[in-house]
């Protein structure tokens, strides 16, 4: 099964329409989908990939074999509510806390922050296409995301230690994501991820030559009133490997207020009476404008009639 890849490189040719058309399937069908050419510095991302890997040698691997997790693994005890994953949380908008979590070295921090700022500039771009696509306005989703200082950003960092016993535990269990649009920078040799389409696990490969794996969260399913998905995933702990996931959240601020667009809804509340009278004048014409006028109605003085 192909993983949808858009290519943004063919966004200002002649090739715009059927990349348009790509990633609107991609997001309706899949909830998943690869971006290759996005123009984020590749060395950049080496370099993140490079140090956090460090970060995770001398500072996490050797604490985590002697976590409770690593414990309960090893003498084959219950596994089904626990993730076998060594992970932090960085905030990077509105307010970073980068600088707060304990042993990041100055060169990570701000590499770093070179990577989430191009990275930013990234999803804005996805959040304008998908917008086009739903039929909105441009800033649509990113406004609808902000507070007064725009979306909120932050990282997941994520190393999914070696397994001695994958067939017992999950590396994270099944979910969809609560927030936006995901932005994962991951391994390019361990395996692991898993979505689920069509009644079956899709594994994702290990990305290469730093293509950049997105997927839709929960609240792109609400904003767009269903059209586009929020897809269950997992990962899958390796025997024989450690797997780096850097996943990347362009999510609403705490206090954003979500709803779907009125475009994107079905008119609601009407008398059918009043849909029947527009039909007979609207009857070979398109159905979409009599909805359009049927929402109008229902929201003006047709919806005072008794």
């Amino acid at each position: 099964m192909a993983i949808p890849v858009i290519d943004f490189s063919t966004l200002n040719g002649d090739k715009r329409g059927e990349t348009m058309s790509l990633l609107h399937e991609a997001c309706q069908k899949w909830g998943f989908f690869l971006i290759e050419n996005h123009e984020v510095d590749k060395n950049l991302m080496e370099k993140v990939k490079q140090l956090i890997n460090i970060h995770y040698e001398d500072n996490l691997k050797e604490s985590f074999y002697q976590t409770e997790i690593a414990k309960r693994l090893e003498k084959k005890q219950n596994t089904s509510d626990i993730d076998w994953e060594s992970a932090f949380f960085i905030w990077h908008r509105p307010i970073s806390n980068i600088r707060k979590i304990p042993n990041l070295s100055e060169d990570l921090c701000q590499t770093m922050d070179q990577y989430i700022d191009q990275l930013i500039n990234l999803a804005e771009k996805l959040s304008e296409l998908m917008s086009e696509n739903l039929g909105l306005e441009k800033n649509y989703i990113k406004e609808a995301f902000s507070g007064t200082n725009g979306p909120a950003m932050g990282t997941k960092v994520a190393k999914y230690p070696q397994c001695p016993h994958p067939e017992m535990v999950r590396g994270l269990r099944e979910h969809t994501d609560a927030g936006g649009i995901i932005l994962l920078l991951q391994d390019d040799q361990v395996p692991g991820l898993e979505f689920f389409k069509d009644g079956k696990w899709v594994e994702i490969p290990p990305s290469k030559n730093n293509a950049i794996f997105v997927n839709t969260g929960d609240q792109v399913e609400v904003l767009s009133n269903g059209l586009y998905k929020s897809v269950v995933h997992r990962v899958m702990p390796d025997k024989n490997g450690s797997r780096l996931s850097i996943a990347s959240f362009y999510n609403p601020v705490g206090e954003a207020i979500i709803s779907p667009s009125n475009k994107l809804l079905y008119p609601s509340n009407y008398r059918y009476g009043d849909y029947l009278e527009l039909y007979g004048n609207t009857k070979f014409g398109e159905k979409g404008p009599r909805f359009e006028s049927i929402k109008t109605m229902t929201n003006g003085h047709y919806n005072n009639k008794p």
